[in-house]
């Protein structure tokens, strides 16, 4: 039970607005222009696979998924951001926190699990390209896809249930948008079944899907270096948008983790403002783009579509 000893917190201050200083107005309209390109170009290419039954294929399903998870990761960030920034006193209620810690582990979590999903479908297709219509079946997708989604929420559930049963002796985050071990570090109590169920979530989460990548492209490889020339290119246009958005994600997420274990002072603060949002700003921004540009089967249908020509 909460120990009633210590006064329940009913909002957070987030203090990273401190560095945006006099600059609010710039990060402002910046947040503004790249929510705005990040809601467009993600529900243009839903919108063209949803309705295009020729890409009702397992590959693009996977990044209809992905695309959706871009909206709903970027939506957990930006409208309260821009409002923060604007603001002087930069409280957000307790309930909002949580939810936003919610929305954006919750993306986190299913990104990852999306591109291991993802890599072990161009596994199939590549290595077992006469099996793949049976081993990759719309069942099999749909089966695929809710079982991320669901993992996700699950495990997002499970850790804010238990940071709810927390007694904190602070509501200080230095952060610009709410995270769930800032809150973890403002405890008054022993924390230890928080932490270490949060690293056994991080290599269920992270450590499990990059392994399933890892072993994925070792066998695309394998096959890739002993087939034709034709195979190697059909395989480099096909994985390469994967394996640049797998970087960049997992850069981003790197640096964020660092940035809230490790004293990070003596990087700019406008820099550290940057890349606090790099894995929530840049991957849902570059994914449209890297599949957009990549896939021309997409392109294609874009241009049919809108009748005009999006990308030379």
């Amino acid at each position: 039970m909460l120990n009633r000893s210590f006064p329940v917190i009913s909002f957070f201050v987030l203090g990273g607005y401190e560095e945006v200083g006099t600059l609010r107005y710039f990060f402002f309209l910046a947040a503004v222009t790249f929510y705005t390109v990040i809601v467009i170009s993600n529900l243009l290419l839903i919108l063209v696979i949803c309705v295009n039954r020729t890409l009702h294929e397992p590959m693009y399903l996977f990044l209809l998924s992905l695309f959706v998870n871009e909206l709903y990761g970027s939506s957990g960030l930006f409208p309260l951001l821009l409002v923060q920034v604007l603001s002087d006193s930069h409280t957000v209620s307790a309930p909002l926190c949580f939810l936003q810690i919610f929305v954006i582990y919750s993306y986190a979590n299913m990104e990852f699990l999306n591109l291991a999903v993802m890599s072990y479908d161009r596994y199939l297709a590549i290595c077992r390209p006469l099996r793949y219509g049976r081993l990759m079946t719309p069942d099999k997708v749909l089966a695929f896809v809710l079982s991320c989604w669901l993992y996700s929420v699950l495990r997002c559930v499970v850790t804010i249930s238990l940071n709810l049963r927390l007694p904190l002796c602070g509501n200080v985050l230095n952060s610009l948008y709410c995270q769930n071990f800032l809150i973890v570090r403002l405890t008054c109590s022993d924390s230890r079944v928080n932490n270490v169920l949060g690293l056994i979530g991080i290599v269920l989460s992270v450590g499990l899907p990059l392994l399933a990548i890892v072993i994925s492209y070792a066998e695309i490889l394998k096959v890739c270096f002993g087939g034709s020339e034709q195979m190697r290119q059909k395989a480099l246009s096909t994985c390469t948008p994967h394996l640049v958005s797998l970087l960049n994600f997992s850069f981003g997420c790197c640096f964020e983790i660092l940035q809230s274990r490790f004293d990070m002072s003596h990087v700019p603060g406008s820099l550290r403002v940057l890349l606090s949002l790099y894995f929530l700003l840049m991957q849902p921004l570059l994914t449209p783009v890297l599949y957009g540009m990549q896939m021309s089967k997409i392109r294609k249908i874009c241009k049919n579509t809108f009748q005009i020509k999006v990308w030379k």
